[in-house]
């Protein structure tokens, strides 16, 4: 990659329509003035509850330029600033036109499961290839998006991009921002419920994703889909030149033929457009297998080697939050913890308990609640008794109104602990830990069930400790 600049104020002013004093340049772009280093843009958003207008002084101080919609009292009449007349506006025409610049090629993501995992394996992957950007955690609304498009750099030779929502017409928005070449759907499955009258209208909501499609673009879509059609419809409609599938359909365009998994990963056997590929992912279960063919498919399609792409998931690891395994010390032993605290809905909770029935010792899930799944909600959480059953799960512990419905749903024997918040059963939880036991946490990010992980991580670093 190049020493370049990312922007230089000339740039950032031509491209916001605004006004730029003297001439500067900056390596990054940024809307945290709390990360804000110095040579970034700092880019000034009002939001409901602060304003980052409060923090440009600040930020300026650390040796960043600003972007801002009106100029703070108290910053030097010199100081490197682009003055806007709206600075979300000017966010999102800054990421089109890194979007404009770039020689790349580009793909978006999105899906109600895998979007992230399947955005951070395709990163994974095209990186042991060339040069590739994307999407910075889960930086997939109306502010990330286009703030991921500007952090590109121009001779970047992938940018992959997620795309989220939470409501219909969002998808299509952000899809005429990327602009991809190809565009992926993981899954359509009962996530957002709460925010939509049917699992149909969900799966119209992602088939925006084909909006802003290229001429000649290629479409990525799940063939174990009951709305295949549905989507692919969508593609057409939206003149999509080429669909490709995945699954373990036989009409699938890239097809797993045999899975042998185990508690680190799966060894994978897979045809891909008449080519057999064989590799080890290095994320357990099965949801991550059919990620692993979207990325296979995604890799081909963008015209990259698949081969290459298929031997370097062996090194690919579920990230934190999404399935990320770390063996800890407890009581003289270890117990193996599964975080996978980040996102839940019904579909990931069973791939979860898939990954956790895999384990050898007691199997323990600690679940927070699954959120936005509307009236649906109730009877979603008491229906997870039979997936954990199958699981072969030994102790649940659960928290929030919602889960209180599967802890009344369990066998006696079953029932670990209930409390009304993640913060309020780690207590209880810790108690019933022995060596040899493997922990799942899992929940919406609303249920806060990552304090459970870092209660569990804090009290390791205690045990390391007395034994040092």
């Amino acid at each position: 990659m190049s020493d370049a600049p990312l922007w230089t104020s000339e740039e950032i002013a031509a491209a916001t329509r605004g006004r730029a004093s003297g001439s500067w340049s900056v390596a990054g772009v940024s809307i945290d003035s709390r990360t804000v280093v110095p040579g970034e843009l700092f880019v000034a958003l009002a939001g409901p509850r602060h304003d980052g207008h409060d923090f440009v002084v600040a930020a300026v101080q650390r040796g960043a330029a600003a972007l801002a919609h009106r100029r703070p009292e108290g910053l030097p009449p010199r100081a490197p600033l682009v003055e806007v007349s709206d600075t979300l506006d000017a966010l999102q025409r800054l990421g089109a036109a890194g979007r404009d610049r770039t020689g790349g090629r580009v793909l978006a993501v999105t899906g109600s499961v895998g979007k992230t995992g399947t955005k951070e394996a395709l990163r994974h992957v095209l990186g042991a290839q060339a040069s590739v950007h994307a999407s910075a955690a889960s930086h997939n609304n109306h502010w990330g998006v286009p703030l991921s498009l500007a952090r590109m750099p121009p001779g970047v030779s992938y940018g992959v991009f997620e795309l989220g929502m939470n409501a219909a017409g969002e998808i299509g928005s952000l899809s005429r921002l990327v602009r991809p070449e190809v565009a992926l759907i993981t899954a359509v499955e009962a996530a957002h419920l709460g925010h939509f009258a049917s699992i149909e209208a969900i799966a119209d909501a992602k088939g925006e994703i084909f909006a802003g499609l290229e001429p000649g673009g290629a479409a990525i879509l799940n063939a174990d889909s009951p709305h295949l059609e549905r989507l692919s419809a969508h593609a057409r409609a939206a003149g999509c030149a080429r669909i490709i599938t995945f699954g373990r359909a036989d009409r699938a365009d890239a097809r797993v033929e045999r899975i042998e998994g185990d508690l680190e990963g799966s060894q994978v056997t897979m045809s891909l457009g008449g080519r057999r590929l064989v590799y080890r992912i290095g994320a357990p279960g099965r949801h991550w297998v059919q990620n692993s063919l979207a990325v296979l498919a995604a890799v081909d399609a963008l015209g990259a080697d698949p081969g290459r792409a298929a031997a370097a998931l062996e090194t690919f690891h579920a990230p934190g939050g999404r399935g990320q395994q770390r063996v800890l010390p407890w009581q003289g032993g270890h117990i193996t913890l599964i975080d996978d605290s980040y996102n839940a809905n019904p579909a990931s909770m069973r791939a979860a308990f898939d990954v956790l029935g895999r384990a050898r010792g007691r199997k323990i899930a600690v679940l927070g609640d699954m959120l936005e799944l509307g009236a649906a909600g109730p009877s979603l959480h008491a229906e997870l008794a039979r997936p954990l059953a199958d699981a072969g799960a030994d102790l649940v512990f659960t928290a929030g109104s919602l889960m209180a419905l599967l802890h009344e749903r369990l066998p006696t024997d079953r029932q670990g602990a209930h409390a009304a918040d993640a913060g309020a059963l780690w207590c209880a939880l810790a108690r019933a830990l022995r060596p040899g036991d493997t922990v799942l946490v899992k929940g919406s990010l609303g249920s806060r069930m990552g304090v459970v992980v870092q209660s569990a991580l804090s009290a390791a670093d205690g045990a390391r400790a007395v034994q040092d």
